[in-house]
């Protein structure tokens, strides 16, 4: 059974950084597609970043480009998410997910629905 767990979250102010760790087990990650998607209260759920365990290739959401770092360390068996230059905006419970299977098509990492196996989610409050 896989196991997604996070940690990481917090308060901090507009302008600085968090970093988000998602604690994988159970299963051989290999084939997999890790991802972070995030929910900010009243919203749905939305994509934020998603990387190929096996090449490392990583896919952004077009609103945290540039601030935000998806990464995986197969020794330690996590998947992180650096984010610098944090907003408001971004003040949402984070979502670790993973599914065992690589999808042909454009954006197919975007859809909830993809993905089998979720964390329980870490909250991150940026203030303003």
């Amino acid at each position: 059974q896989v196991q997604l767990v996070e940690s990481g979250g917090g308060v901090v102010q507009s302008g600085g950084s968090l970093r988000l760790s998602c604690a994988a087990s159970g299963r051989a990650f290999e084939s997999y597609m890790m991802a972070w998607f995030r929910q900010a209260p009243g919203m749905e759920r939305e994509f934020v970043a998603a990387i190929i365990w096996s090449s490392a290739g990583t896919y952004y959401a077009d609103s945290v480009k540039g601030r935000l770092t998806i990464s995986r360390d197969k020794d330690k068996n996590t998947v992180s998410l650096q984010m610098n230059s944090l907003k408001p905006e971004d003040t949402a419970v984070y979502y670790c997910a993973a599914t065992p299977r690589i999808y042909g098509g454009n954006g197919w990492y975007m859809n909830g629905e993809k993905y089998y196996y979720w964390g329980q989610g870490t909250q991150v409050t940026v203030s303003s």
